[in-house]
């Protein structure tokens, strides 16, 4: 690594650092480096004063002329007036309307399978998981008293019911035996 290190020589053409630039006028002749300082705290001094009357707020040169382009007076050239030309739009993406189409036949599903019958401990299961806790939102709308044996009733109907549907769902084993069934890897 140190033969890769090279000195740094400094640049004799490039200027000074520690010395401000100083700006070249159209002339020629360098003019004296800005104090920024100073031209702040004039800024600032000013910035509530009143701009003497007849003074314009910007300088001449940004000032339009009066005349107007169709005039023929030469002297009085301002800038070029710019036009925009609409156009009507005739027909636009939502005045589109399909054709109908009368012999076209629309696809009427057919009738899906009827559902699986349940038994009766599914049945039961299913009231239990979904009375129980009905039970509860009765008696507290109604502002009864709960006693022990709403309660045993409500939870323990929601807690049975809901382990008979777990203990009682398919395991998968038997999908096998369905035709089509999905991919086989």
């Amino acid at each position: 690594m140190a033969e890769r290190e090279e000195e740094q020589v400094p640049d004799e053409t490039a200027p000074d650092v520690s010395e401000p630039a100083v700006a070249d006028t159209a002339d020629g002749a360098a003019r004296p480096p800005l104090d920024e300082d100073a031209a702040w705290a004039e800024l600032v001094a000013g910035f509530d004063d009143e701009p003497e009357p007849g003074t314009g707020s910007w300088p001449e040169a940004e000032n339009l002329s009066a005349a107007r382009p169709g005039d023929d007076d030469e002297d009085a050239a301002g800038p070029p007036t710019r036009s925009i030309v609409v156009h009507p739009v005739i027909h636009g993406p939502r005045d589109y309307t399909a054709a109908e189409d009368e012999d076209e036949g629309h696809y009427v599903p057919p009738e899906p399978p009827p559902l699986p019958q349940a038994d009766v401990t599914t049945k039961f299961a299913w009231l239990a998981v979904l009375g129980g806790p009905l039970l509860l939102i009765v008696f507290i709308l109604l502002r009864q008293e709960i006693t022990w044996w709403v309660m045993t009733l409500g939870v323990g109907g929601f807690v049975g019911g809901f382990c008979t549907l777990v203990t009682r769902l398919r395991t998968g084993e038997d999908d096998d035996e369905l035709p089509g069934g999905g991919a086989v890897v």
